[in-house]
């Protein structure tokens, strides 16, 4: 199959005009100008942008439906699918599933849902976003279920997932929470620093710890100050880190969003949405785990509070975001935004490198001039458009 289009963005270059050979589920070659010869255009796509598919590595749910379901095993099953699909269909070709804090038992039988459903193809992994958190930075984490991170419930979960879980968020400042960041890091998943309100030198000890990931920056994180600079500069300024955005364009104001550019550089940012079962859905009621949730205006808040509880957002809208906040050109807005939603992400988690290359599995996003999803592949395979 060869496919051309307006403009191509692999996640490195931008080809105008550009075209992509595919067969099977892997791609033979991008490039710009004229296709080769030995290939007819099975489709010309017009006047679109192609990128590479979303990676999003931090979403709770979305459709209606969650990650962390509750009821009978074919039912909760159903809920990851029906997810999961929801995003597809907005360009996440790669997706990371994230539970927030559970009591052990829950926690346990979640993970290794998710991790037979990895296995299955149907996610790319499983991130722990709990319950080792700090209750003075909860955000909507149930503050009775949070604790210190014991080496044996960490031990007897990364095991049920079986190599599935990709990253666990810890707060650096809990007891045992260093030697837990090591315990993850040699499990082979990614430690990060979150839901934190640790000062400068504790966030430094985790990184030098092995923590590689700032989750969510900003948001349930000890804000800056000019004596104490707290987690956010340490986790900014260290290059061994990459930094996630939720850009929403309500978690974090576009002014930070260009800052965070700014100093991290276009390598170390990461947009995801932290997507909860009201991504796509109408206001109303939800729940994020054991919590009740009410959504307003799009967006979520835990009920009866102000605080923020995840996201309604896609992956295509928070690409949107970014490029019509990065103050940039066009074109460079393009090339940063395509990096931190597909390349920066996937390389934080040792997934598939997330670009459109030779040998690369064909994942891809087709975006109309608005940059509205207007088709999907995904593994070679057309699901939407």
């Amino acid at each position: 199959m060869l496919l051309t289009a307006e403009t191509v963005l692999t996640g490195w270059e931008l080809l105008r005009p550009g075209w992509i050979e595919i067969d099977g589920e892997q791609i033979l070659g991008v490039g710009a100008g004229t296709p080769p010869r030995r290939a007819e255009p099975a489709r010309d796509l017009g006047a679109v942008t192609v990128v590479p598919g979303f990676v999003d590595t931090h979403v709770h749910g979305g459709g209606g439906a969650s990650f962390a379901a509750e009821g009978g095993a074919d039912t909760a099953d159903e809920s990851v699918v029906a997810a999961a699909q929801f995003h597809l269909r907005h360009g996440t070709t790669t997706l990371v599933a994230s539970l927030v804090t559970a009591t052990p038992a829950d926690l346990l039988e979640q993970t290794a849902r998710l991790a037979r459903l990895t296995r299955a193809g149907v996610i790319a992994g499983v991130h722990l976003e709990g319950p080792w958190l700090s209750a003075a930075r909860c955000g909507a984490h149930d503050p009775q279920l949070l604790r210190d991170p014991d080496p044996a419930e960490l031990d007897r979960v990364l095991d049920a997932s079986g190599g599935a879980v990709r990253m666990v968020t810890l707060a650096p400042e809990r007891r045992g929470a260093l030697e837990a960041i090591r315990r993850v890091v040699a499990g082979g998943a990614v430690a990060a620093v979150g839901h934190t309100d640790a000062d400068y030198a504790q966030t430094r000890a985790a990184v030098d710890a092995g923590a590689t990931v700032a989750t969510h920056l900003f948001n349930a994180m000890r804000p800056i100050h000019h004596r104490e600079p707290g987690p956010v500069v340490a986790l900014l300024e260290d290059p061994r880190v990459t930094v996630e955005v939720i850009g929403d364009g309500v978690h974090v104001h576009p002014a930070l969003y260009r800052q965070v550019c700014a100093v991290a550089g276009g390598n170390r940012v990461s947009l995801m949405t932290d997507a909860m079962s009201a991504a796509g859905m109408p206001d109303g009621s939800y729940r994020l785990g054991a919590l009740d949730v009410r959504v307003s205006g799009e967006v979520a808040r835990l009920a009866g509070t102000d605080t923020i509880a995840g996201s309604t957002a896609t992956m295509d809208a928070v690409f949107r975001f970014a490029v019509e906040n990065a103050g940039l050109p066009r074109d460079d807005a393009l090339l940063q935004a395509v990096r931190q939603s597909s390349i920066n992400p996937a390389r934080a988690l040792g997934l598939p490198d997330g670009g459109l290359s030779a040998r690369a599995v064909a994942d891809l996003v087709v975006l109309d001039p608005r940059l509205r999803v207007s088709a999907v592949m995904r593994s070679g395979r057309w699901v939407s458009g």
